[in-house]
């Protein structure tokens, strides 16, 4: 059974930074992709970063510039820094890993973000 198992959010004030990770059981390098959606109440779910195994990223253009997926590979961990942060970030974080033909999910992790 794969696991992911998230941590490092919290409450921070606007402008603050977060960094999220997401701690994998299994070998990340065995994974199609890695990243990151959000689900705020009464929004939809949405995709804030992906990370392939070839190395692309993508960004929410909601985030670009602010926030950055990254791994260490040797510990097996995903990380999201979140950096100048806005209110209307505030979400729980989930991150994902596809190994085709399935895709895993940490349980998430909040973060709030005051005005």
């Amino acid at each position: 059974q794969v696991q992911l198992v998230e941590s490092g959010g919290g409450l921070v004030q606007a402008g603050g930074s977060l960094r999220l990770s997401c701690a994998a059981s299994m070998s990340i390098l065995r994974v199609n992709a890695m990243g990151w959606y959000r689900q705020a109440p009464g929004k939809q779910r949405e995709l804030v970063a992906t990370l392939t195994s070839g190395g692309r990223t993508d960004y929410a253009d909601s985030v670009k510039g602010r926030f950055t997926i990254s791994t260490d590979n040797a510990k097996n961990t995903l990380f999201l820094q979140l950096n100048s942060l806005k209110p209307e970030d505030t979400a729980v974080y989930l991150c994902y890993a596809r190994r085709s033909p399935t895709t895993y999910w940490g349980q998430g992790t909040q973060v709030t973000v005051s005005s």
